[in-house]
């Protein structure tokens, strides 16, 4: 039926052609991909924010890595901070496939062993700045600035050639978020050219659109520079006292009252299926990353993993596909409007509403609903989770609740007000001595 392909079955859809042109093959991407992400609580006390496990069998950063191979931009500097070791073995294992003999690469660029090494990336646009001599030795006529941290779909080569088509200076990918929620994003005023006339980040009072009083035009921090002015513009920055070092506090007003700075909608590069609205979205609570996962299990979830047309590329175990055993009554291996990566295995136990990334180990007589269970986790027999986070290698032991008592639930993990519930394995006095 019509309704349940566009749920996620193989799609084909008719778009515009793909911008693969000159402007994407002279562009260098930088990916910053260096925050903790602290509202994301202790599923990010050993990993940083782009290295948590999203979908079923991807990390955050895969999404943004994605969009940049799709879209024709194979010349990838990731610059990393936090906890970094789980995302450098991740992108070492899963975007090693790029031939460094056709000029085709994604690096990892580290904080602390470039301009100074005692020194930590003081803001977004330090981190391009202690990383220019890299930058340059590519010699692109373009720089896109991207965010590790995101979920999205976009075809960069859209916005390059809007960035192109305005001979824009300085090019900022934007979306339409709630007034009320705009005050966590740098809110812009355009005229009817797009052209940016302000630039206000994180304010107080975010300015609404005109006509709509409940809608203000955010940036998603997603940057289109001339590389040579972008390199005026860092250097400029850099000798600054009074400078956060910030694109958005600093470099970005900067520019919007001297240069030719446009905004360009995420609406018309995003990809996306017919009819339906341009997907992004900000995992940074757990609220907000149980919803998202948890959209992907609808039978029309938003976002359409499945189009082949635009793939989410990343690196996975060789595993045997999921396993279902027993069928008896009352043991019966059953999953429900889930998904259930390979390696899983389910043993006489029913899931519903869930997503089970890869390994996970579901013994006889428990019951999952509404849950998130990271790769490698066990959950003995007789157990109940309900509404969970449950980080990787936890083992739930037999007979556990959790998310039924949301007093008990406290006094053990961490529960949003919403009533999420994360389980890590330090949260279950266990221990874990290798990478996340």
């Amino acid at each position: 039926m019509p309704t349940e392909q566009a749920s996620g079955v193989r799609s084909r859809s008719n778009r515009e052609p793909r911008f693969v042109s000159q402007l994407t093959r002279n562009t260098f991407a930088m990916v910053l991909a260096g925050g903790r992400g602290s509202r994301l609580r202790q599923l990010t006390d050993w990993r940083s924010k782009p290295a948590v496990p999203f979908g079923g069998k991807f990390r955050i950063i895969d999404f943004t890595l994605s969009n940049c191979v799709n879209s024709g931009i194979r010349r990838v500097g990731v610059a990393t901070q936090y906890k970094a070791q789980s995302l450098i073995r991740h992108i070492q294992l899963g975007w090693s496939f790029l031939d460094g003999r056709l000029g085709e690469f994604i690096e990892i660029m580290p904080a602390q062993q470039q301009i100074d090494e005692s020194q930590w990336y003081q803001g977004t646009a330090d981190a391009i700045f202690q990383n220019l001599d890299e930058i340059r030795r590519a010699n692109p006529e373009y720089v896109l600035i991207l965010s590790g941290d995101h979920i999205y779909r976009m075809d960069y080569g859209r916005i390059l050639a809007a960035h192109a088509e305005n001979n824009a200076d300085l090019t900022v990918a934007c979306i339409e978020v709630p007034i009320e929620e705009a005050k966590g994003f740098g809110v812009m005023e355009v005229d009817d050219k797009n052209r940016i006339v302000n630039f206000a980040e994180k304010p107080a009072e975010p300015k609404h659109m005109p006509g709509k009083p409940d809608t203000a035009l955010a940036s998603m921090g997603i940057y289109v520079f001339n590389a040579r002015f972008l390199f005026e513009q860092l250097l400029r920055d850099a000798d600054d006292p009074k400078s956060s070092h910030d694109f958005g506090k600093d470099v970005i007003p900067h520019c919007v009252k001297r240069y030719r700075t446009y905004a360009h909608s995420f609406a018309e590069s995003s990809v996306g299926e017919p009819g339906k609205p341009a997907y992004w979205r900000d995992v940074g609570t757990l609220d907000a990353y149980w919803e998202a996962n948890m959209d992907l299990v609808q039978v029309i979830p938003q976002l359409n993993l499945y189009d082949e047309s635009w793939p989410i590329w990343t690196w996975q175990p060789q595993s045997p596909p999921a396993k279902f055993v027993f069928d008896d009554d009352g043991r019966r291996g059953a999953a429900i409007d889930s998904m259930v990566s390979g390696g899983c295995i389910v043993s006489g136990s029913t899931i519903r509403r869930t997503m089970l990334f890869s390994g996970v180990h579901i013994n006889s007589y428990s019951l999952i609903e509404d849950s998130v269970l990271l790769p490698n986790v066990e959950v003995h027999r007789n157990c109940v989770l309900k509404k969970c986070i449950v980080d990787k290698h936890c083992e739930i032991p037999p007979g556990t609740q959790i998310g039924v008592d949301p007093v008990a639930d406290r006094k053990r993990f961490h529960v949003t007000e919403s009533g999420i519930t994360l389980v890590t394995p330090a949260m279950l006095g266990q221990q874990v001595h290798f990478i996340r």
